[in-house]
Formats: structure tokens, C-alpha cells, sequence
């Protein structure tokens, strides 16, 4: 049976990963056309932008042998608040505060999973690129960023990194121990330094200078990281193609 139920997820695997990959596709198209004042494309944006992520929240969900159920909880909730994130800051009114605290609730269930069962750091290096990289970007985007939104950017940051260092930290922690679980581990992390790619391209393009091609740059990393993080809960993930 087991064996099984095994098959039958691997078999479905490419037809969510097609299916993810063209709703992807459909959001960024719409949004690259909306921003050129191409009528009509606004609503694919808007269908797609939240199926694309309702899709990776599936591909989790549906994992036949997770790593455990607490962590694929944690993930699950993640991506779920990453999908509310989604919808706010899609939307025409200003919900950046809103957007923002929802992906600050998401980085926060990953942070719980990643911590699940290991301490919080195995080591400073972690740390201090991440907190040399957060400094570097803050430095930067400071004298463009209106006050108010000083303080939440500032938070928001802190939680993103902490989200990559911990990732960092659990893979390099099993990797020591040589435990199998270090190949979904990898999967985590290089899917938080693409959340930081991502969420570093939105910041620069929003507060710093407008960047070409700036929904393709962002969604494409954005989503790139949520599936593999999503495939990090399969202890069977490795390092090759879907």
C-alpha cells in the first residue's frame, strides 16, 4: 500500500509542476502586461498570482512520506501566509503593511519548522553573513524608505534572515551527523536564499529605483522558493530534476 501511494505521488509530481508552472506564467504575463497599460491582462494576473502559490500549498500537502507531521504543518501554515500575502498585495489598495506582516507570519512557521528538534544555530558564520547582508541592504534602502514603514522593514528583515539562518543551520547540522534528511534540508535553504533573492528585488524596485522586467525577477524567484521548500517536507527530495 505504501509503496503504492508512493507511486502514485511521483507519478503526479510533473502534472502539478506543469500546472504550477503555467499559472506562474499566466501571473507574470498579466502583470508585465498590466504595467504597460495593456487592458484586459490585469484579471489573468490576479487568478493565476494566487493559484500559483494554492498549487505549491498542494504539492506539500499531498507529500506521501513527510519528514514529519509537525513540519509539514509548519510549511503548510508558511505557505498559507504567504497565499494571504499574495491577495494583499496584489490588490489595488495599499496593503503593504498587511502583505508585509503576512509573509512576517509565514517566515515565522518556517522558522518553526526549521528549528524543529536542533538548536537554533550551529555556528556565528550563519549569523554574521546574514546580519552583514541585512545591514548592507538596509544601508541601502534606508534614505528611500518613508518613515513609518522604518520600523515594520526593519522587523520584517530581521525574520526573513533569521528564517535563512536557521535553514542554514539545520542543513548544516544533519549534514555533520550524516543524516539523509540533509537532501530535503538543502532544498530549504537554497529555497530561503531565493525568498531573500526575491523579497530583496521587490524591496529595491518599490523603495530604490524601478527595476525592468521587475514581476518576472521577483515572481519568479518568489515562487521558485516556495516549491522547494514545499519539497523539503518529502523525505524522499533530492537535488535533481521534479
Amino acid at each position: 500500500m505504501a509503496t503504492t501511494q508512493v507511486t502514485q505521488s511521483t507519478a503526479q509530481r510533473p502534472w502539478l509542476a506543469a500546472a504550477t508552472i503555467m499559472t506562474a506564467a499566466g501571473a507574470i504575463l498579466g502583470a508585465l502586461l498590466t504595467s504597460s497599460a495593456a487592458d484586459g491582462w490585469q484579471l489573468l494576473h490576479w487568478l493565476c498570482k494566487p493559484l500559483t502559490t494554492a498549487l505549491i500549498f498542494l504539492l506539500a500537502w499531498r507529500t506521501v512520506l513527510p519528514i514529519s507531521v509537525r513540519y509539514r504543518r509548519f510549511i503548510l501554515a508558511g505557505i498559507g501566509f504567504s497565499l494571504l500575502g499574495d491577495i494583499f498585495l496584489m490588490l489595488p489598495q495599499d496593503l503593504f503593511i498587511a502583505g508585509l506582516l503576512s509573509f512576517l507570519l509565514a517566515h515565522a512557521c518556517f522558522i518553526a519548522a526549521f528549528a524543529g528538534g536542533l538548536p537554533f544555530t550551529t555556528g556565528p558564520w550563519q549569523g554574521v553573513l546574514c546580519l552583514a547582508y541585512g545591514a548592507l541592504a538596509l544601508w541601502i534602502l534606508w534614505p528611500s524608505l518613508a518613515t513609518p514603514l522604518r520600523g515594520p522593514v526593519i522587523v520584517y528583515m530581521a525574520v526573513l534572515l533569521t528564517m535563512l539562518v536557521q535553514a542554514l543551520a539545520r542543513a548544516v547540522r544533519l549534514r555533520e551527523r550524516g543524516d539523509p534528511l540533509a537532501a530535503p534540508a538543502r532544498l530549504a535553504v537554497i529555497g530561503a536564499v531565493l525568498f531573500v533573492i526575491s523579497d530583496s528585488l521587490l524591496a529595491w524596485d518599490r523603495f530604490r529605483a524601478a527595476l525592468p522586467l521587475a514581476s518576472l525577477w521577483v515572481l519568479s524567484s518568489y515562487w521558485a522558493a516556495l516549491w522547494l521548500i514545499a519539497r523539503s517536507v518529502s523525505r524522499q527530495s533530492q537535488l535533481k530534476p521534479i
